[in-house]
């Protein structure tokens, strides 16, 4: 019997004010609830805008308590609610100074299971992140749910494959890679980097970017969120580049294991020929 999972990912532009940010995200978790959805991830900085394109003090306002802040508690309601694993990314403050740009996962039964926080931190123009967050340390978690081992690698991260392989090595069958990013220089590789990822590692990832030009500054968000599959191949369309748009696709987590029997690169590993990657 194949385990299919319906796994569903949601881009949207900047609405304005967290709280109608945070509505019209209750309405799409609904949307995709109705549709059947069993595990979902929002966007990067999910209830804000992409405020990096900037560097000011005021979006320190954005920070909450994970797991004790509200938006946490609000969507472990709604996580029972449906019955739908969540991934949360959010600003985390975990003390006055100490900043994190984080994600929580929570269970189907609306269980806080832990979080990951983003590992690598850019300070480049229109992505002044070392402005706002330090370098996660938690590693790399992946969690068991409901629907399976999920794992996240947030935005930047994706740029360093040693990240994607240590979830692989963690047992990850999904990783939810939710970002923020624009038009321009990393364009080509939005759809080169994750599919080669779920390849070389042999599980699913789920893509997410946002849509639109904030008021923060000109990065077009060029949306185009999408699964792909083990083998590296798109799981149906990719997401419009410019119009919010929920994806609901349904993911046979068993091409996992059968991709592994096919192409063996974890067999074949040699990391006692590698020792110079964690030289610093």
């Amino acid at each position: 019997m194949s385990r299919i999972v319906k796994a569903a990912i949601v881009q949207t532009e900047w609405t304005g004010d967290k709280e109608s940010m945070i509505e019209s995200h209750e309405k799409y978790l609904a949307d995709a609830a109705a549709l059947g959805t069993q595990v979902m991830c929002f966007q990067e900085l999910f209830y804000g805008p992409y405020f990096c394109q900037v560097q000011d003090t005021k979006f320190y306002s954005y920070t909450e308590a994970i797991p004790d802040g509200p938006t946490t508690k609000r969507f472990q309601e709604l996580a029972a609610e449906y019955g739908i694993v969540l991934v949360l990314p959010m600003y985390e403050e975990e003390q006055p100074g100490v900043l994190y740009n984080t994600a929580a996962v929570i269970d189907a039964d609306g269980s806080y299971l832990g979080k990951y926080r983003k590992i690598h931190i850019p300070q480049v123009k229109g992505f002044w992140e070392k402005f706002y967050f330090r370098p996660g340390n938690l590693g790399y978690p992946v969690f068991d749910t409901a629907v399976g081992r999920v794992a996240v690698n947030i935005c930047y991260d994706r740029h360093f494959p040693e990240g994607w392989r240590m979830l692989g090595l963690n047992g990850a069958e999904i990783v939810f890679n939710p970002s923020a990013t624009s038009r321009g220089l990393s364009a080509y590789l939005w759809q080169l980097e994750q599919t080669a990822s779920a390849a070389a590692n042999m599980y699913f990832v789920g893509a997410i970017n946002r849509v639109g030009i904030e008021d923060l500054g000109d990065n077009d968000f060029y949306g185009t969120s999408y699964f792909a599959n083990p083998k590296g191949q798109f799981v149906g369309d990719t997401a419009s580049d410019r119009d919010a748009e929920l994806v609901v696709r349904d993911l046979d987590l068993d091409q996992i294991s059968e991709t592994r029997d096919q192409w063996a690169f974890y067999r074949d590993r040699r990391p006692d020929m590698y020792a110079r990657i964690t030289e610093a």
